[in-house]
């Protein structure tokens, strides 16, 4: 294997990094509905990809089968309402609770490839995903003692988890026959187009909005689409599925850190705890599935 151009785990760093800018951006466009941000952030990352694609990539185009444009397209929907309801949950709990049971999509990953691929449960991946579900329900535990608000946002992002797993399990098959850039563009399309008729439907406003607030939209589609997914994928021609893993399971330490400077949001005893836990049992499971496991990358930040 050739030599990288730059240290694959500078790029795990920045890939970090830049994923946990996601949530805190979307509370700063505060002015905008759920479904406007996904829309905004998807559609500016399909017109920054679309120069590139068109260009070197559009023989793939031809490679696509018709399995592969139904695969894709429902991939697309379910990514689209992905965004829509973890988005939406960031306006009812915190950053630290939201960001945390999203992140626990690999177990539902891991649960759709055992009901649809049959893949085996060791041990210690039962193990780590009781103490990563023990660890979620004290993050909503404490934060309905704060409210119901609080824990109808917690399972609006335990649900973001669940559709983000759909979204896996739907375009893996056609991730195989295309690249990446290719594969993302159409997914992308796909969910940008869905949410615009999510949007119509719902007599949500497409202007309007503040200046800083298109900042916002743009600074989503580059920094945790480009600098963050995009990263990942590149190091793991490098470092093994693992190792990329265990920078993800840091996202919600560096979104909390940014949440506290930026939002002013602090963390309560149960999210300290349930969040420690939720990163141990996950640190865990990645270490005891790391052979089985093909796809551990997600788009959802």
């Amino acid at each position: 294997m050739r030599i990288p151009p730059f240290n694959p785990y500078f790029a795990v760093v920045i890939g970090v990094i830049s994923v946990s800018t996601s949530a805190v951006l979307v509370k700063l466009a505060a002015q905008a509905p759920s479904a406007i941000i996904a829309n905004y952030r998807l559609l500016l990352a399909v017109l920054i990809m679309a120069p590139y694609v068109l260009l070197k990539n559009r023989h793939e185009f031809k490679l696509i089968q018709k399995r592969d444009w139904v695969l894709s397209g429902l991939a697309g929907i379910f990514l689209a309402f992905h965004f829509i309801v973890w988005f939406e949950s960031l306006d009812y709990t915190s950053v630290a609770s939201s960001v945390v049971l999203v992140t626990l999509q690999p177990i539902f990953a891991f649960l759709g490839t055992y009901l649809f691929f049959q893949e085996r449960f060791s041990y210690g991946a039962i193990i780590s995903m009781i103490i990563a579900l023990l660890g979620s329900v004290i993050i909503s535990w404490g934060d309905f003692q704060i409210s119901g608000a609080a824990l109808f946002g917690d399972i609006l992002a335990l649900l973001g988890a669940i559709l983000i797993t759909a979204y896996f399990l739907m375009g893996q098959q056609a991730r195989k026959r295309l690249s990446l850039m290719t594969y993302t563009f159409v997914v992308y399309g796909i969910s940008s187009v869905t949410l615009v008729i999510y949007n119509l439907i719902g007599g949500n406003n497409f202007f309007g909005y503040p200046a800083d607030h298109w900042l916002i939209f743009l600074a989503l589609a580059i920094f945790p689409t480009f600098f963050g997914h995009t990263l990942f994928n590149w190091a793991l021609k490098w470092l093994s599925t693992a190792t990329i893993s265990m920078g993800i399971v840091f996202e919600p330490v560096g979104a909390s850190i940014l949440a506290y400077f930026i939002l002013g949001e602090t963390v309560t005893w149960s999210q300290w705890l349930g969040g420690s836990i939720v990163l141990f049992g996950l640190f865990l499971f990645t270490m005891s599935t790391a052979k089985k496991r093909k796809v551990t990358i997600s788009q959802k930040s």
